[in-house]
């Protein structure tokens, strides 16, 4: 089977094969391929195991363009595939608190309408915070229609010493190539991977929050036998959110930031995944180009603001 081989899993790649009658072409991820058979994942995740011996042609191609994204409908993805310890709602705007851990964790969500004048959905959602002992924040996309009503309702930046967060996405095409190293991948962390995953003690809502998500999957990488890279997977829909990622600091500029990612790909894809994203901040130029060259690109920004 010239022009293809292991190098290639993970890419796109186009197979031609015998089928009675004739012969036809299959256009996909490619997932396995041995002496035997050749599994080719197509864009609707559907798996197609091709004999070796009915394979007449086969070669790596192009990857898919990557189509705009609908920014209302993955701004919502993103918080339900990150869901806060505990939630209420103003309408179908968000409320989410986490005990003070996480700005996304704690703060409003305007997305969609509503149900009462912005004005006094903020009053509510200020009561809400206040309550909880937690500051007044909502997330905002930059730019959009809620950020700019509810600036005008005196609400301002509440970190103004930070950049914004971007949201950058991708297809799963772009970042499912075979990780450089072994990533292994978990339904529930466990301790070590939360030791990697934090600096100091682990905050005591953080495993509430991290294995809330109704799909979810924990991905490490061990070297030297210990945990030196850790990530999280969530998939809401056909979109796998990744974050958590973080690599120790003697194992750091190795690239097992980017095996992190490409191995909660591995994962999504068969369970019907097909998009993903990932939130970074603008200042964080080493992540930038990080994901940059994976092939994920800006869908929008948000920040926080505050009554106070």
């Amino acid at each position: 089977m010239s022009g293809l081989g292991g190098r290639d899993i993970g890419h796109r790649v186009v197979v031609r094969h015998r089928i009675p009658g004739g012969l036809t072409d299959v256009i996909g991820v490619l997932q396995a391929w041995t002496s035997e058979f050749v599994t080719v994942r197509h864009a609707d995740s559907t798996l197609h195991e091709i004999a070796t011996g009915d394979v007449t042609a086969a070669k790596p191609i192009p990857e898919m363009p990557l189509r705009p994204v609908d920014v209302d409908q993955l701004f919502l993805t993103a918080a339900l595939g990150r869901p806060a310890a505990e939630t209420a709602h103003i309408g179908q705007w968000l409320l989410r608190a986490s005990s003070g851990w996480t700005g996304r964790g704690n703060s409003l969500l305007p997305a969609g309408i509503p149900g009462v004048p912005v004005a006094d959905a903020l009053e509510r959602a200020v009561a809400f915070y206040t309550e909880r002992n937690l500051r007044p924040q909502a997330q905002v996309r930059v730019g959009s229609p809620p950020d700019q009503e509810i600036r005008a309702l005196g609400w301002v930046d509440a970190r103004p010493e930070q950049s914004d967060v971007l949201v950058m996405h991708t297809t799963l095409d772009h970042v499912n190539a075979k990780p450089a190293y072994e990533v292994q991948v978990a339904e529930r962390p466990n301790d070590a991977w939360y030791a990697t995953a934090f600096e100091g003690p682990v905050p005591a809502v953080a495993p509430q929050v991290l294995e809330k998500a109704a799909k979810t999957m924990f991905a490490s990488v061990v070297l030297d036998g210990r945990v030196v890279a850790v990530g999280r997977g969530s998939m809401t829909g056909h979109w796998l959110g990744v974050d958590a990622i973080r690599v120790s600091a003697d194992f750091r500029r190795r690239g097992l930031g980017t095996a992190i990612v490409q191995g909660l790909a591995r994962w999504a894809g068969p369970d019907g995944g097909r998009r993903t994203y990932l939130e970074v901040l603008l200042e964080n130029g080493a992540a930038m180009a990080t994901y940059t060259r994976l092939g994920y690109q800006e869908a929008y920004r948000y920040r926080y603001l505050t009554n106070r």
